[in-house]
């Protein structure tokens, strides 16, 4: 055990990548053990990426690349700014609200903060506001990504623990709320204390229009509720309130309900049963196509090629974290370090809370220095005997997991976030670090209370009889 976490951890102080430190430590491990034939360790690693549910993660990828490339990143920036741009603060506002619906459609921080980050940093900027401000808070609201359905880090966490990934991916919609609210609490603190103003005048017409989207997209599940009344068929009824809904927007050329339409297809299409959560990805993806070819006309042959050569790029990094992770966390087992670490913590202590607590400060720790994929699949076959034991739900336990290595991406050394926005914004990434603190502070009271309050998770998939 000491051979396989030592070598591990020795090659990631010298900067080898994650994936490749995992690898040869599991093959140092192989080779002076013996542990298992060389074909038994092929099997497991193929073993990783042999799984249905994975077949989700390159769609998502895809349809975030698609939802960038299409211009609907910027339709999303119009319509928050036209909802909240009014208030103090306003496009610190615009920021969060633009990244809750952006979470709907691309599943990942990195697609939020290096789609739709870009056009809200620079708008930020050119209003007057501090570099380190707008950094700031896109580098918080973008962690609602996976925390919002669809969740790319969900999907791999269900997949490690043999979870419902729909049931994750409504757990997530509560504590999603709860993150807003507080990171626009936030924002109105800071609107105060720095005498932030507001961005765009106060226009009745203009607030009603975007209301008037948002009551839009809500009113399509009734329309389509109304037409079975009718007694026709659900399919049907489906069809026709989106011929509807095109039809309304074409005439009118609104700036966001067809992107808005994208998770109300998505999770009404999982609640309904007519997809999986990965068929779901394939969803997402031909409404990218829709709205980028025959809505909006603005994805050529080009941008495509681009998009689908991007996808395959990060696909082929995540799938090989995967595989390099798979025979890790298998070896991890064979040496009994699931065992040592659980006997360890069961010698701490015997109470559930502090268990959590403990669990959080550990991923607090590791999310710093591992990728989120490779933390997920590394940490999660240890964590989950430990978490039965305790009583603790495995799908709570997937939205503590998550929010934690989100949390971690914000962190040095290896906080993807960190270094995209550093990227946009032209900053050091100490600068960009320092910006970034303050906007931890609500990031830490939404994790305590999605820790401490499971029912924030587990409400709404016991509505839907998902969860017991």
């Amino acid at each position: 055990m000491l051979l396989l976490i030592g070598s591990f951890v020795l090659l990631m102080l010298i900067g080898t990548p994650v994936a490749v430190s995992m690898a040869v430590a599991s093959l140092l491990y192989l080779v002076l053990y013996g542990v298992a034939p060389d074909i038994i360790a092929a099997q497991r690693m193929i073993a990783g990426v042999e799984s249905f549910p994975l077949l989700a993660v390159p769609f998502f990828i895809l349809a975030g690349n698609l939802m960038n490339i299409a211009g609907v990143t910027g339709r999303i920036y119009h319509f928050a700014l036209s909802l909240v741009g009014w208030m103090r603060g306003g496009l610190a506002q615009v920021n969060i609200v633009g990244s809750v619906v952006f979470s709907g459609m691309s599943g990942t921080a990195l697609a939020d903060a290096a789609g739709i980050g870009t056009i809200e940093i620079k708008a930020m900027k050119d209003h007057g506001y501090p570099v380190e401000a707008a950094v700031g808070v896109t580098a918080a609201s973008a962690t609602l990504g996976p925390i919002f359905p669809p969740s790319l880090p969900f999907v791999i966490y269900g997949m490690m623990a043999n979870v419902s990934i729909g049931a994750l991916f409504m757990a997530g919609i509560v504590p999603g709320v709860v993150m807003t609210a507080l990171m626009m609490l936030t924002v109105f603190i800071f609107a105060h204390r720095k005498g932030w103003g507001s961005d765009t005048p106060f226009e009745l017409k203009r607030l009603a229009g975007a209301a008037l989207e948002v009551l839009i997209v809500l009113c399509f599940p009734v329309v389509v509720y109304a037409l079975m009344l009718a007694g026709l068929s659900i399919n049907i009824a489906v069809g026709i309130a989106l011929v509807l809904l095109v039809a309304l927007d074409y005439c009118f050329d609104f700036s966001a309900v067809m992107a808005l339409m994208t998770p109300i297809l998505l999770i009404g299409g999982m609640t309904m049963g007519w997809f999986t959560p990965t068929e779901a990805a394939v969803a997402a993806v031909i409404w990218s196509l829709f709205l980028g070819l025959v809505r909006y006309r603005t994805m050529t042959m080009k941008t495509l090629a681009k998009a689908s050569f991007d996808t395959i790029e990060t696909t082929a990094s995540v799938l090989f974290i995967v595989t390099a992770a798979s025979i890790f966390a298998w070896l991890l087992t064979v040496s009994q370090a699931a065992q040592l670490l659980s006997d360890f913590v069961f010698s701490l202590t015997d109470n559930k809370w502090m268990f959590l607590l403990l669990v959080n400060v550990i991923l607090l720790i590791l999310g710093a220095f591992l990728d989120t994929i490779a933390a997920i699949t590394i940490l999660v076959p240890i964590l989950m005997p430990i978490a039965a034991r305790f009583g603790v739900d495995p799908v709570h336990l997937g939205l503590v997991v998550t929010l934690n290595l989100m949390i971690g991406l914000l962190t040095p050394p290896v906080g993807m976030i960190l270094f995209v926005l550093s990227r946009i914004s032209k900053l050091s990434i100490e600068r960009t670090t320092l910006a970034i603190l303050p906007w931890l502070v609500p990031l830490f009271m939404a994790l305590a209370i999605i820790t401490f309050v499971p029912d924030i998770s587990l409400w709404l998939p016991r509505q839907l009889g998902l969860v017991r």
